[in-house]
């Protein structure tokens, strides 16, 4: 057996043709025995795998090419500025200051609604006539948190 690791790209054409030939000869052998509805079938879908595999070779590969575009990196250090302005490494850090300050101001806006939701709970206990012991009933706090919804 032969690894296809160590075989040159020009013998693996040549043995993977060879194959297909004694493939195609050990399937021809019988042909004449086939009934005539299968042969136009097996005929149908030879053609239609060799118009497949045209169609695939005639894409070439270097044909695809990624382009990758650098106006959103950050480069800070001491290497080569190739070009590149400070503005392009301050422009660079707008998105990010954008975030932080997003993130800070959902922050803030979440601990003032918890701030007046507390405020509203003590203001409705306090200006109203319990006696003291109903603060401390199991039920009371159950209460509480069913009328604010």
């Amino acid at each position: 057996m032969i690894a296809i690791e160590n075989v040159a790209p020009v013998r693996l054409d040549a043995l993977e043709s060879r194959f297909g030939l004694r493939l195609a000869s050990r399937l021809s052998e019988s042909v004449d025995q086939l009934p005539h509805d299968v042969t136009e079938r097996l005929r149908h879908a030879r053609n239609t795998a060799l118009a497949r595999r045209l169609v695939v070779k005639s894409v070439p590969v270097d044909a695809i090419s990624i382009g990758l575009s650098s106006a959103a990196t950050l480069s800070f250090g001491s290497g080569p500025s190739r070009g590149k302005s400070w503005w392009a490494s301050l422009t660079a850090l707008v998105p990010l200051a954008a975030l932080v300050g997003g993130l800070y101001l959902i922050g803030h806006f979440h601990a003032q609604e918890q701030i007046a939701a507390a405020a509203e709970i003590d203001a409705a206990l306090l200006s109203d006539d319990l006696p003291p012991a109903a603060y401390s009933d199991p039920g009371f706090v159950e209460f509480l948190k069913t009328s604010r919804d």
